[in-house]
């Protein structure tokens, strides 16, 4: 089970923000560009310096991947308030997300000085997403299963972000917090994508 099946009750706490998106003249896309932009800021925050010199800007990084999550569930509430969800807005939003992945990624991998691993971490990310919005295309629905959704990731990521500021130092075979968590988002990153492929394939044949 991942935090992606949770939608339904993380939607029900929507209303406020709704409303004052749409009370201060928000559209959908605007809110998931603003989303775009936490998650490229918080990208910033993790490349600046590795997290024994700077570990309040993982936190700061931290707080801004929650606030892009959030926005991220914002947009598509306001877009069914508004009455404007289009095939246009959820094109935007896929792709802002798929950047917004980039970003925070390719920020824990420089922060850290690991660029291999940001590399095995942004293929697997991506190909979990890839498959997820291919299987729709292929007209079985939207895939959110598997081992690891994006609200994991992001949850993930928060979490890590804040841990970071306690625990600093090395842990496992010199890898420190956030060089672990680029090598799950690798791993299970790939296995989710493949465990996507394949319960699509068996409902297929």
């Amino acid at each position: 089970m991942t935090l992606d099946q949770l939608r339904p009750v993380a939607e029900k706490g929507l209303s406020p923000f709704v409303r004052a998106a749409d009370a201060v003249g928000l559209s959908p896309d605007g809110v998931s560009v603003i989303a775009f932009a936490c998650a490229v800021a918080a990208g910033v925050a993790f490349g600046l310096a590795p997290p024994t010199e700077a570990p309040l800007y993982y936190v700061a990084g931290a707080v801004l991947v929650f606030l892009n999550g959030w926005l991220d569930l914002v947009d598509g509430a306001l877009a069914r308030a508004q009455g404007t969800d289009s095939s246009g807005g959820d094109l935007l939003d896929h792709v802002l997300d798929r950047y917004a992945d980039i970003a925070v990624l390719v920020g824990l991998a420089a922060g850290i000085g690991r660029y291999g691993l940001g590399l095995a971490a942004v293929t697997g990310v991506l190909m979990t997403s890839y498959l997820g919005t291919q299987i729709q295309a292929v007209g079985i629905g939207r895939e959110y299963g598997g081992l690891l959704g994006r609200a994991d990731r992001l949850a993930l990521v928060g979490v890590v972000g804040v841990a970071v500021a306690f625990v600093p130092g090395p842990l496992v075979a010199g890898l420190g917090l956030v060089a672990i968590l680029l090598v799950v988002f690798a791993v299970v990153g790939h296995l989710t994508a493949l465990q996507r492929f394949w319960g699509a394939w068996s409902d297929l044949n």
